[in-house]
């Protein structure tokens, strides 16, 4: 359990909270508040205890953690088909890393939450025009506007809603067929089908559906939850304070209080401060919690925050997700795996190669080179099996749809194409080929270890 020595849910307001929005009238805000705390949990308390295992059983080796979706999610995308293509390519990828890796496969989607966005200031400049910064759609509008920028508190309940519907929709498509391993060759996009990449998931496919008429010629019955379902999870940085103390409930089951806005939370590079409000809040809710870890990190603090968040030591509490970009991993990785290792602590280890390795184009398009985060992933694998200790995870930033947003893959996609479709509004993602790819190099790096 975690430690809840002199802490309430509440007891954050007495450390200073970083990255929270500007809200305008405090009477609004609080009586949003209020009511978000009356609404139904969104995750319930012993799916939270399912996923904590798992990610014990990632960390000794026994499992691996695939991490993904939006950067940033917008309440105008909540849509049935774009919750349909991310579900469908993070299924897709688990297929790959468990068939061709060899190992079962842990999926937590950055979905039904990611709705509030980290800034490096509270003002921007837009045309000449100095505007609040957009703080993700849960806050403010991204429309160029100052009245869209001003934060409106009933954007939390829009986005506790549009989480709850998402959620709604996961569960269907993972318990109701969709996610079954007999649909396995309908996950294939018609985009994707005709790439290298997609002709290589359909031979993987193909042998696992001759697999599974193989079980049933035999007399094995494929008619089973494992093959039939899928078990899913949610997470996202757990950044507006506020809407995370009003989804945090006391389970009746054992008593402890669980983050009922997500499965699993992290906390990113720019409010892991060990006497700030976001760690304050997090030892104290028993949900499993992942933390960024970028170059400008501090081993002593990184090591005084683990056991701040897990002073029981308990396996699958904590996810380190390093970021620190191609070319610096050498650098940086070996001393923290030591440090760590020689503290006794329980990690479980993922590799963000997205965020560091992030460059403006010269199209004037923010990107990210396909060989660069690869680069980082090979990196991270080779230092961690140099060092004795054990890859568990990746957390990519990705979507199933048809995007041009970060160069390279299979296609070769050029700087001069990223206007073709690049529809994010926030950090540039892989598409759904571009995923498969990456899926079919890490079951290489997995079936290494």
């Amino acid at each position: 359990m975690t430690d809840q020595k002199n802490w309430t849910k509440s007891s954050w307001n007495q450390y200073t909270a970083l990255q929270q929005p500007n809200w305008p009238d405090q009477e609004k805000y609080n009586a949003v508040i209020e009511e978000l705390s009356t609404l139904p949990p969104l995750v319930f308390a012993g799916e939270i205890r399912d996923l904590k295992a798992m990610l014990a059983k990632a960390s000794k080796g026994e499992a691996f953690l695939l991490q993904g979706g939006d950067c940033s999610e917008e309440f105008s995308r909540c849509t049935a088909p774009n919750i349909r293509e991310s579900l469908k390519v993070l299924l897709q990828m688990a297929v790959i890393l468990t068939y061709a890796g060899n190992k079962p496969v842990v999926k937590v989607g950055r979905i039904a939450g990611q709705y509030a966005k980290p800034r490096s200031s509270d003002t921007e400049i837009i045309d000449g025009v100095e505007l609040p910064s957009y703080r993700g759609d849960m806050a403010n509008s991204i429309e160029p506007e100052l009245e869209s920028r001003i934060p409106d508190p009933r954007r939390l309940l829009k986005g506790y809603n549009m989480s709850a519907a998402t959620l709604n929709l996961l569960r269907a498509f993972t318990r109701g067929g969709f996610s079954s391993l007999h649909r396995v060759h309908a996950w294939n996009q018609e985009f994707v089908k005709q790439s290298p990449m997609g002709r290589s998931y359909e031979r993987l496919a193909t042998q696992i559906s001759h697999a599974l008429k193989f079980m049933e010629t035999i007399g094995i019955s494929t008619d089973m939850p494992q093959l039939k379902q899928a078990q899913f999870f949610t997470s996202h940085e757990a950044l507006f304070l506020g809407y995370e103390e009003a989804l945090t409930r006391e389970d009746s089951v054992d008593g402890g209080w669980y983050d009922c806005s997500a499965h699993m939370l992290w906390i990113g590079d720019r409010t892991r401060q060990l006497d700030g409000a976001h760690i304050e809040f997090l030892r104290g809710v028993n949900n499993p919690l992942g933390m960024k870890v970028g170059p400008k990190h501090n081993i002593d603090e990184i090591l005084s925050i683990v056991d701040r968040l897990n002073p029981d030591n308990e396996p699958g509490r904590i996810t380190l997700i390093t970021r620190f970009g191609d070319g610096e991993v050498e650098k940086h990785l070996p001393g923290l795996l030591r440090a760590v290792k020689k503290s006794g602590h329980h990690i479980l280890w993922s590799c963000d190669p997205m965020h560091a390795n992030t460059f403006k184009a010269d199209s004037g398009h923010k990107t990210r080179d396909f060989e660069k985060i690869l680069s980082e992933l090979r990196c991270f694998f080779e230092i961690h099996w140099s060092e004795g200790t054990i890859p568990g995870g990746v957390h990519f930033e990705l979507t199933g749809n048809d995007v041009t947003e970060c160069i390279g893959g299979a296609r070769h996609l050029t700087d001069d194409q990223l206007g073709q479709r690049y529809l994010t509004t926030c950090d540039p993602r892989l598409n759904a080929e571009q995923s498969l790819e990456m899926a079919f190099q890490i079951a290489d790096m997995i079936r290494t270890s």
